[in-house]
């Protein structure tokens, strides 16, 4: 079967979005993490619900409420676009947004962990050693979490890779735009073409079966240097 255009741009377009939304999630992890493990804030349930919210909830419903929120009729829609030229709806913006939303909890919760595996000692440690929370956090804490760090990098960009129902409502299905690989297995299915959507499945499954094994290997590396 030929490979044409469009399944190579489908294609660029899904490891595009996982690539960003993971980086932009790396980001923002990071210092959540932190701040989940260790405070002692009355609101930290309240917070640990809304992150988790996107492991119970359907996709449909994460992405109807986006669609209420920021389409060009809605306040919040209306006032990034007239203010800062942002459209959300229907654009590669918009699915980022939506895929750092709806994989936040993937990040995140690795992250947490780690962090509260770490014990209290090597914390006090550092700050008897002069050390101010952010050098602890990026010189002792960050060190020590890489397992849970890679942990939650290769689970977020394989969630974000097998998204579809928040990136079909939110992206629609722009060939060249917003059209990610798990929309066009469905369209091909739809319209019988089998063999299309058995090349599709067969890059997402070997891509996923990949990312998995180096998480495995990694992770198994990684125990092994810390038990040395």
């Amino acid at each position: 079967m030929q490979i044409d255009k469009d399944f190579i741009e489908t294609l660029v377009i899904t490891f595009k979005l996982a690539f960003l939304t993971t980086s932009i999630l790396v980001i923002i992890g990071i210092p959540l993490g932190y701040f989940l493990a260790y405070t002692k804030s009355k609101f930290k349930p309240i917070i640990e619900t809304v992150i988790a919210m996107p492991l119970v909830l359907p996709p449909t419903v994460i992405g109807f409420y986006f669609l209420v929120f920021f389409s060009p009729d809605a306040y919040i829609g209306k006032f990034l676009e007239n203010i800062f030229n942002i459209k959300l709806v229907f654009t590669f913006e918009g699915l980022v947004v939506a895929s750092i939303l709806y994989s936040l909890p993937f990040m995140v919760h690795p992250l947490q962990s780690g962090f509260s595996s770490i014990p209290k000692s090597i914390i006090e440690a550092s700050y008897t050693l002069g050390k101010s929370k952010l050098q602890t956090l990026i010189k002792v804490l960050i060190p020590n979490t890489k397992s849970s760090i890679i942990t939650g990098i290769v689970l977020s960009f394989a969630h974000t890779i097998g998204e579809f129902g928040v990136v079909l409502m939110v992206g629609g299905s722009i060939p060249g735009e917003t059209k990610v690989a798990s929309i066009a297995i469905y369209e091909e299915v739809e319209a019988l073409n089998y063999k299309k959507a058995h090349l599709y499945s067969l890059v997402l499954f070997g891509i996923s079966f990949l990312i998995l094994l180096i998480l495995f290997y990694v992770n198994k590396k990684i125990i092994k240097a810390d038990k040395l």
